[in-house]
């Protein structure tokens, strides 16, 4: 076999691709990460009433036509913009179940406030019920957000009490900024912490 056919791209079964191939693939990679972080970009700065094609197209830098193409439909640019949310962050967690619960708090009402999540959320109210790809990435970013919190919580109750605990923990932050565009401060997130955390200390006495 010659140098020049060894060179040659193949696929996962060894049949070769062909150069220009190839490069449309990463073109059509290069298109999509650009359009991605444009859809975050306006989602975020802007809300999701601002995700359309020509707005998207103009921060990425690309054609209507190009973005028509690809993803034909409001829907998904708002589910590309969506994936290209990273991990949610989390509290460095020190043992201690009290001080867990309130840094992950904290960690979710700063991320809303710097990062612009309540756009993200109410994006992700607006749609996920109705598209379910975005019900999926919805789906994943609320089981990474609240992963910590109810592995926490998990240790010492399971089932309905479980969920009951981690929507009433994860709704003192997210309830507010929804409804009422406000962010509670840390007296009231201490506060939701303690309120769940004696109603958990009490059931425990009643069995």
């Amino acid at each position: 076999m010659s140098d020049a056919m060894s060179d040659t791209p193949s696929d996962e079964n060894g049949i070769g691709i062909e150069p220009d191939a190839v490069a449309e693939d990463a073109r059509v990679a290069r298109t999509r990460a650009d359009v991605s972080r444009a859809a975050l970009e306006v989602l975020t700065g802007e809300g999701w009433e601002a995700v359309t094609h020509a707005h998207v197209a103009r921060v990425a830098g690309y054609s209507k036509t190009t973005l028509y193409t690809h993803w034909p439909s409001r829907s998904d640019l708002l589910t590309m913009a969506l994936e290209a949310i990273g991990d949610m962050p989390h509290h460095d967690l020190v043992g201690d179940v009290r001080t867990d619960l309130i840094g992950e708090l904290r960690m979710l009402r700063d991320a809303i406030a710097t990062q612009r999540l309540d756009r993200v959320l109410m994006a992700m109210a607006q749609w996920g019920a109705t598209v379910a790809e975005i019900g999926r990435v919805r789906r994943r970013i609320v089981d990474d957000g609240e992963k910590h919190t109810r592995q926490m919580l998990g240790a010492v109750i399971q089932g309905p009490e479980l969920e009951a605990a981690v929507s009433m923990l994860s709704g003192s932050v997210v309830c507010p900024t929804l409804m009422y565009g406000t962010l509670p401060d840390d007296a009231t997130i201490e506060a939701a912490v303690d309120i769940l955390l004696r109603g958990i200390e009490l059931r425990g006495n009643e069995r």
